[in-house]
């Protein structure tokens, strides 16, 4: 089921919600550069790749909170904060895949589920009907991936930390998945009835 947003939609861009997940975006290059460094004879920044992506998870919790705290719900804030969840998602699958830390096999079950993502939009776009709104499930599967990664990237190393780190970067993981294919699954359901609804009234 969706989140229904029963508060006042705002047309404001520059609200302290929306700068936040403005500085989250900005944040997605710096981090694929920190993450990728070492493979292109750099030193290893491992360690403030960990602290913009741990400030873009702290920007992903404030922006949300502060938005309907402060009455700031706005379009705009609600194309940018999946927007930058989606793209810190696919820059961290293309730095830890390149590192060989992330499976191929993990990597293209996410990206597949963006892609049918992508139909389902294009699809609610050819009826006339908006982007849908992210559901409960889908956010939850993002604060799983948001904790897996750094933890898998952490677990990149030697030691009882980096062992630690191995163990719930996985399990994170393994939810996290799960869950980003069931809230994939109930946008697909969601599509379906739209469409069926469309049809019959026509």
């Amino acid at each position: 089921m969706e989140v229904q947003e029963t508060r006042v939609q705002t047309d404001r861009v520059l609200t302290i919600p929306n700068i936040l997940s403005m500085a989250r975006l900005v944040g997605v290059p710096l981090f694929l550069w920190l993450i990728l460094r070492p493979e292109f004879g750099g030193p290893q920044s491992d360690g403030w790749a960990l602290l913009v992506l741990a400030l873009s998870g702290v920007s992903d919790y404030l922006d949300g909170k502060l938005a309907r705290r402060w009455n700031q719900i706005s379009s705009l804030g609600r194309l940018l904060d999946p927007a930058a969840d989606r793209l810190y998602i696919l820059s961290t699958l293309i730095g830890l895949t390149w590192r060989e830390i992330l499976p191929l096999w993990l990597t293209a079950a996410l990206l597949a589920r963006e892609l049918v993502l992508l139909v389902m939009v294009g699809i609610l776009r050819r009826h006339g009907y908006p982007p849908p709104q992210v559901n409960f499930l889908g956010k939850a599967a993002t604060f799983n991936l948001m904790y897996a990664f750094p933890l898998l990237l952490l677990s990149d190393g030697s030691g009882w930390i980096s062992s630690l780190a191995a163990i719930f970067g996985w399990a994170f993981a393994g939810w996290g998945t799960t869950l980003y294919w069931w809230a994939g699954v109930l946008y697909v359901v969601q599509v379906r009835r739209l469409v069926r609804a469309d049809a019959m009234a026509d």
